[in-house]
């Protein structure tokens, strides 16, 4: 078993010290109560106004912030989920998520495949590669973010390649509350696996962010779940939780995925 935190909170847009400090607490709390890992919201670091950002963040500062996110794992001996945007080589803006291990090294980095609403496909590009997967301590975890969940084809893809675990930076606004409480734990049974969704709270350029963060685990049960302020969340963890509710039910094994592509138009 593995002792997994996630962080709800309010950023404040393109304040990077102020919300990296945000991270740096939680962090060391999540540290101290035990936490291998902490899960950090979508964008959290610059905050989640895609025209803001896009018009106010240099791009040169971001190697300099991914360091300061490096050393707050390495400072506080924890693994850390965080997302960034991106610039590619032809000067696209992508938005990410990169899991580092408790010295700082990345071990996983995912570009958002799905975007939503007009201001993040403005300033943005959608990628296009599936998720890749890692063993974390005996863990095969995968990292999607925000709307990408909501398709089962994202999870899926993770879950075909082993994946137990799935870390969702995301940013979701009030009027959406049947994502975390309904969609997320389907997503999670559906493919056997657990799912954690790191969302905002509070005001950020004028949307109200839902809170409602949620760990789901592979059976569909809710293992944490926030309200709408900043928290904290725990929950242990384990492959052996999928593997159980993969030999219970055995959705992964019994599909057939050769019927499947013929019936799409």
């Amino acid at each position: 078993m593995m002792l997994l935190a996630l962080m709800q909170a309010n950023s404040a847009v393109l304040d990077v010290d102020v919300n990296c400090e945000v991270i740096n607490d939680a962090a060391r709390k999540a540290a101290a109560a035990g936490a291998r890992i902490l899960v950090t919201p979508e964008l959290f670091p610059v905050g989640y106004a895609p025209l803001k950002v896009r018009a106010g963040l240099d791009p040169a500062r971001l190697p300099s912030i991914r360091a300061i996110l490096a050393g707050i794992a390495r400072r506080n001996g924890i693994a850390l989920v965080y997302s960034l945007p991106e610039i590619t080589a032809e000067g696209r803006w992508r938005i990410t998520a990169t899991l580092v291990d408790d010295q700082g090294v990345e071990l996983l980095h995912y570009a958002k495949v799905h975007l939503f609403g007009a201001e993040e496909r403005e300033v943005f590009e959608p990628a296009d590669s599936a998720p890749d997967v890692v063993d974390f301590h005996g863990i095969k975890t995968a990292l999607v973010i925000c709307y990408d969940v909501e398709f089962p084809e994202t999870v899926r893809a993770a879950a075909d390649r082993g994946a137990e675990l799935v870390l969702v930076p995301t940013a979701l606004s009030q009027g959406f509350d049947s994502v975390p409480q309904i969609l997320l734990r389907a997503r999670a049974l559906e493919s056997q696996l657990t799912v954690v969704y790191a969302n905002h709270s509070g005001t950020e350029d004028g949307c109200q962010f839902l809170g409602g963060s949620v760990i789901a685990g592979p059976d569909g049960a809710l293992l944490a779940s926030a309200g709408t302020r900043p928290e904290l969340l725990f929950a242990e963890v384990s492959a052996g939780e999928a593997l159980k509710a993969r030999d219970a039910v055995p959705y992964l094994r019994e599909r057939r995925p050769h019927l499947y592509r013929d019936w799409e138009s």
